[in-house]
């Protein structure tokens, strides 16, 4: 197994457990500890994982920057369900923005299956997805984002998707505060988002449960901004705006 691979085998394995041993991921993975402990103090440096005597934790930090392979694992069964919700607010025949979020890779699972589709988006796992499938799909270019390596960012994507305009645009974010405000700490991501909000008449933000009550480094904007926000939470109470029809629970 090369070191990437350990790592985020490490990192999926921490995600379903909220501390565990250097021998217990030695044992799940057969793995010698030290090679553990090398993979995890790699970990540690990068701010993904928490060492203590003898075991490791994820970092609590609402800036972590997490890869997509271990982000499409945090809370899949809640990211599913929003997926399926906000899935059946597309129609046919629509043209669909969908950011690099894992969420919205959710979605790309289930757009094969509405007529029409044209789908635009900067998120590498969801064109892959759709490459296997009769949709019409539409890469924004770019750079591959040195920061999350499943994401195109940078000038050529806010170019081209300024000329576009779409039918509905699914986001996420990184967090939600109780004031409306969603965050997330890629701040190139950022913008390829806010292009797309620009340019799109339906705007919907994916949010799961752990997402709330946070903040982050950039500021994304407010839901009083967006159409809908769906997560799997009812939000009706959560947020200080007044319109709940807004608020769909999946």
């Amino acid at each position: 197994m090369y070191k990437c691979e350990r790592e985020d085998e490490i990192l999926a394995l921490l995600n379903n457990t909220e501390y565990a041993t250097v021998e217990y991921l030695s044992r799940k993975m057969n793995i010698s500890p030290s090679s553990i402990r090398r993979d995890l103090k790699n970990l540690e440096e990068r701010g993904l994982v928490k060492r203590s005597y003898g075991g490791v934790k994820i970092a609590e930090s609402s800036g972590r920057r997490i890869p997509f392979d271990l982000r499409s694992h945090e809370n899949s069964m809640q990211k599913k369900q929003i997926a399926k919700a906000a899935a059946s607010l597309v129609n046919e025949g629509d043209v669909v923005f969908l950011d690099g979020s894992s969420s919205a890779y959710f979605v790309a699972e289930l757009l094969p299956s509405i007529s029409g589709v044209t789908v635009i988006t900067n998120n590498l796992d969801a064109l892959s997805w759709l490459s296997n499938y009769d949709v019409k799909a539409y890469s924004t270019g770019g750079i591959i984002s040195p920061e999350n390596r499943s994401v195109l960012v940078g000038g050529y994507a806010l170019d081209f998707l300024r000329n576009l305009r779409a039918d509905i645009v699914m986001i996420s974010a990184q967090a939600v505060s109780s004031d409306g405000n969603f965050y997330d700490c890629y701040a190139e991501e950022v913008a390829v988002r806010n292009v797309m909000l620009a340019n799109a008449r339906r705007r919907v933000l994916l949010c799961d449960g752990s997402k709330l009550g946070k903040t982050s480094t950039f500021y994304q904007g407010n839901v009083s901004q967006l159409d809908y926000v769906v997560s799997e939470r009812d939000l009706s109470a959560f947020f200080d705006d007044p319109t709940p029809k807004k608020y769909i629970t999946a």
